[in-house]
């Protein structure tokens, strides 16, 4: 009897010693953290890295430096809230019902029938947090900082909107559109549904200082988050820390320092979030994805001001194409092609894909939803997608799109668009003339194409012309309220 005691005794250690540490030596991979980083209105040339030959924005070039630059990289509209409406559902916006830029107490929308990324991600454990600029919904009314741009649309309020937690998120800091009156002092943030009224500070200053308390007193330590940092510079009314805008002083041109300024504050800002995750040490394990919502506002980048360039009145819209056609709202390049970068270094450990990498494969913010889903584990809806998941450029594999890249925006001669490889073809709303463009060639959209390649030209007309029908049946007809003033197609 003793001896089988001690026998037991002996298997009993065995297992504490030898079992259990075998079992625990199987490293558990966490998952992947998410922060989607969006600035308003920064052109593809708004960046150090991208090739502005004045902006001072380190912090966030480090982010191109340890990960990768994406110089095709596409908003899915070339205004705010419909790219916003893409990245969420993955969706491209006629789709998702956010067809054009929500007005205040206008009836558009992101409806409460689409599936969003923080609701998936949020059943999969994820924490679920927003900070910044919102533009999706009104159930948040601004009440202060009103004008007349805003109020004389004559639609009539909703307060049916889906709040923040209804489309999946936690803890929200959240304006329903730009900052008011400007980005300094701002008087109408919300944080989870309470107005705060004025906060004295910089717009970029305060977004990031909210994220440090909630990753100090909210995060759940262990627990994966998916983030939203929506900044709301440079879109105006611009004010710039004076501090930002010392490096630009020998340019002896106020509206340039104050452009130039503002998106530096930026850049500190995501310098604040990046020391934040590198003090928690999560820095590797989490994935930065950085963009913008469109191209800069204005006629033009460092000529002579027009008053008429701004519907607020300022001076200050200063931002570059990099040298592309057109700007904000337009559906050629310098509408819709804008800053990208990833920054992912667990998840890009091992892979071909260097630090520093520079990718000219073709992406848009919609695919945004696709490629976080796909990086958590979690399955598509059932739903038509205007996205692919990305992944396989960040970890050295063969990608392929399955459907060109589509475009529908609101304003301009040139609404509808597709891009198909290095051609890109775009039409006008009713889809009754179109131009065909090589950008590999012609960057700038400077040559039409349409003649010497006439069936490439009929191919892709006749793609662009499908791919539009489909989506315009399929969205709510929202838009059709409009469609005359737009000059909309019936079908």
């Amino acid at each position: 009897m003793k001896s089988f005691t001690t026998n037991m005794l002996l298997l009993i250690f065995l297992f504490f010693c030898v079992l259990l540490p075998c079992r625990a030596a199987k490293p558990v991979s966490p998952k992947t953290n998410f922060i989607q980083i969006l600035t308003d209105d920064q052109g593809w040339g708004d960046l150090g890295s991208f090739g502005h030959q004045y902006i001072k924005t380190p912090n966030i070039d480090r982010l191109a430096q340890e990960g990768v630059k994406f110089t095709s990289c596409y908003s899915s509209a070339g205004v705010c809230s419909p790219s916003r409406s893409s990245i969420l559902t993955g969706r491209t916006p006629y789709r998702n019902g956010v067809y054009r830029w929500v007005p205040q107490s206008h009836f558009c929308h992101l409806p409460a029938s689409e599936i969003t990324l923080p609701q998936l991600l949020r059943k999969e454990g994820y924490q679920t947090a927003h900070f910044g600029k919102w533009h999706l919904s009104h159930y948040y009314e601004e009440r202060i900082g009103k004008s007349e741009h805003f109020e004389n649309f004559g639609y009539g309020g909703n307060s049916d909107q889906p709040s923040m937690n209804e489309y999946g998120y936690d803890y929200w800091l959240a304006t329903g559109n730009v900052a008011r009156p400007c980005h300094k002092d701002p008087l109408n943030f919300f944080l989870n549904g309470k107005a705060l009224g004025k906060i004295e500070g910089y717009s970029a200053q305060i977004v990031a200082k909210h994220f440090l308390v909630w990753m100090k007193e909210h995060r759940k330590i262990g627990e994966p988050f998916f983030i939203t940092v929506w900044f709301h510079e440079p879109h105006g009314p611009i004010e710039s820390d004076p501090k930002f805008m010392k490096p630009y002083a020998k340019l002896k041109d106020p509206s340039l320092q104050q452009y130039l300024g503002n998106v530096t504050q930026i850049d500190d800002a995501v310098g604040t979030i990046m020391q934040a995750l590198k003090d928690a040490g999560i820095s590797d394990d989490t994935l930065v994805w950085y963009t913008s919502d469109n191209g800069p506002e204005g006629r033009d980048g460092f000529g002579t001001f027009n008053q008429s360039d701004s519907v607020f009145g300022s001076s200050r819209y200063r931002g570059s194409t990099g040298g592309l056609r057109g700007r904000k709202r337009a559906t050629h390049e310098g509408g819709v092609r804008v800053p990208g970068i990833i920054r992912w270094p667990a998840g890009m450990k091992g892979a071909d894909v260097k630090p520093g990498y520079v990718c000219d494969t073709p992406i848009i913010g919609s695919d945004v939803f696709a490629t976080l889903l796909d990086i958590a584990g979690v399955p598509l809806p059932e739903v038509a997608l205007d996205c692919t998941s990305i992944r396989p450029l960040l970890e050295g594999r063969p990608f392929e799109r399955p459907r060109p890249l589509y475009w529908r925006n609101l304003h301009n001669q040139f609404r509808v668009a597709l891009r198909d490889g290095d051609w890109k073809i775009v039409g006008n709303s009713q889809r009754t003339e179109f131009e065909l463009y090589n950008l590999k060639q012609d960057i700038r959209e400077t040559t039409d194409q349409s003649k010497h390649e006439p069936e490439l030209f009929e191919r892709m007309k006749a793609e662009l012309i499908a791919y539009d029908r489909e989506v315009l049946a399929e969205g709510p007809k929202w838009w059709q309220r409009e469609a005359k003033q737009w000059s909309m197609p019936v079908n």
